[in-house]
């Protein structure tokens, strides 16, 4: 769509709306409860734009930086480390049960 078609639209939808009869009143002081919500959303984006611009400065110093990479690598280690602790446990608990079940077919079943 290009920009004299935005425009035909705009002019036919400006007139639409002004032929179209508003018969509830709007309520009390609604215009400045617009503007005050319009206020809080900029404000909001304002404060999420303003965290992000702090946090890549702090990053883009090189100890920071580095630090950063550290404590993520040591988090991923640690996960990694407790995930094999979890995976060695109950492999060692399935070879465990088929260990009884060579030895003795029939233990499996008394329990």
């Amino acid at each position: 769509m290009n920009s004299q078609e935005f425009e035909q639209d705009d002019g036919s939808l400006r007139r639409v709306l002004h032929q179209w009869p508003v018969k509830t009143p709007l309520p009390p002081r609604f215009q400045e409860a617009v503007w005050g919500r319009i206020e809080l959303t900029e404000s909001r984006a304002e404060r999420w734009t303003s965290l992000f611009s702090r946090l890549l400065a702090a990053i883009a110093r090189p100890g920071l930086a580095t630090s950063y990479v550290i404590i993520l690598l040591l988090a991923g280690v640690l996960a990694g480390y407790w995930q094999a602790r979890l995976s060695n446990a109950h492999a060692e608990e399935a070879l465990s049960t088929r260990y009884v079940q060579l030895v003795d077919p029939y233990q499996a079943m008394h329990h």
